[in-house]
């Protein structure tokens, strides 16, 4: 009897042996694959400002504020910079220029902004727009100087007025036009004042 039980017994352990056989093996027969992504998020950085024309900041060359005496013919320095930071992505820069002084300038500050490479925003009177890219710091001028005409006799309802200059940046990419941009970004074109 005792070779009738050791028979199955060795057979057992024989296909005991060749299924851990193949188990090893197949622990062998494994392979490991590993992908890492690491995101960053990329930035739209600007700042605004102009020369300290009447040293409000005595600390600094640049401000953000600057009170004007006005006289009839006299050409003031007003040099709006706006500032595109290293570290950005292409954008579509705006401006948005409200000359409370229209009736009394010279000349329209319009021809300036041509010169500089601003171009005004399809339905609006007082938004411009150019780009800046991203490849290196970009000092971006918006206008230099305005000058009161020489025959503005009632210069004193002015005395309150102002030229308020507002800079925005949206991101390039995803946009193939300024308008896209801006009205993606802000709605519909601003509420048009004197350019």
């Amino acid at each position: 009897m005792k070779a009738k039980t050791k028979a199955p017994l060795l057979a057992f352990l024989a296909v005991l042996l060749v299924v851990a056989t193949v188990f090893v093996t197949m622990a062998f027969l494994t392979a490991e694959d590993t992908v890492v992504n690491t995101f960053t998020v990329g930035k739209v950085s600007i700042s605004l400002d102009e020369e300290d024309v009447d040293d409000s900041t005595p600390t600094a060359a640049r401000d953000q504020a600057n009170k004007y005496h006005l006289i009839p013919g006299t050409t003031y320095k007003k040099d709006p910079v706006i500032h595109v930071a290293a570290d950005s992505e292409d954008c579509w820069l705006f401006v948005k220029v409200e000359n409370g002084l229209a009736d009394v300038l010279a000349s329209s500050l319009d021809d300036q902004m041509k010169t500089n490479g601003w171009a005004l925003l399809t339905g609006t009177t007082d938004v411009w727009y150019q780009t800046a890219a991203a490849s290196a710091e970009d000092d971006v001028k918006v206008f230099e100087s305005f000058t009161i005409k020489g025959e503005a006799t009632y210069l004193a309802k002015y005395a309150n007025a102002e030229i308020t200059v507002t800079a925005y940046a949206v991101q390039k990419d995803g946009f193939a036009a300024p308008a896209e941009a801006w009205s993606a970004t802000f709605g519909t074109p601003p509420a048009e004042t004197n350019g």
